[in-house]
């Protein structure tokens, strides 16, 4: 019986859900045709019809990747600082989930530093996020509730700071259970909505 357009789409998924499992299980690291055919029982001949190349399956996983994070469900906030904590928040390894997404993305930097356009392509992806969290930088200053400021370079900041608390908190979870990073997080946004010291701190000498 000839395949049908039902078919190709449930085959599809079926990849994606294959590609997701290696991932999940072992990051990009083992992220090969023969682990993808293992999990869906197939033969990697089969996986060429949709991955002729070794770079097309990775950037599958990646495109897979940012479409699982796009979709996973965010924090509902007002606007100003609620707004920047609820959006800090989502970025880290608070639930399973997130955890999972955030191994797989970890994983990914040594792939993408390594081709000079997927290096590009991330570099967009971070960008686009720094841009969104500078508009909320932004609200919350219109608010009152972030003394005023370059709203760029205070976000540039948060995403720094929340991404190395993803690293720690992937590399050593005991240290870092859910409850601490909030808790780092939170002491790290009191510390952006301090009024900053008037003066330069320098003492006259005269």
């Amino acid at each position: 019986m000839p395949r049908t357009k039902g078919d190709h789409e449930a085959r599809r998924r079926d990849v994606s859900e294959a590609v997701w499992r290696v991932l999940a299980a072992h990051g990009f690291g083992g992220l090969t045709m023969r682990a993808v055919a293992a999990e869906l029982d197939a033969t990697t001949g089969l996986l060429t019809h949709y991955f002729p190349t070794k770079r097309d399956l990775v950037v599958y996983a990646l495109d897979l990747l940012e479409r699982r994070s796009d979709s996973r469900r965010r924090r509902t906030a007002g606007k100003g600082m609620s707004a920047v904590r609820a959006a800090l928040l989502d970025i880290l390894p608070l639930t399973g989930e997130a955890t999972v997404s955030n191994r797989v993305w970890v994983s990914s930097w040594d792939t993408a530093l390594a081709d000079p356009e997927l290096s590009v392509d991330y570099a967009g992806k971070y960008a686009r996020s720094r841009d969104k969290l500078r508009d909320l930088v932004a609200a919350a200053q219109r608010l009152g509730e972030l003394p005023a400021g370059d709203a760029a370079r205070i976000a540039a900041g948060a995403q720094s700071f929340v991404l190395g608390l993803v690293v720690q908190a992937l590399f050593d979870p005991e240290a870092f259970p859910p409850e601490r990073q909030t808790e780092l997080l939170d002491d790290y946004l009191a510390t952006l909505a301090s009024p900053p010291p008037s003066g330069d701190g320098h003492t006259s000498s005269s």
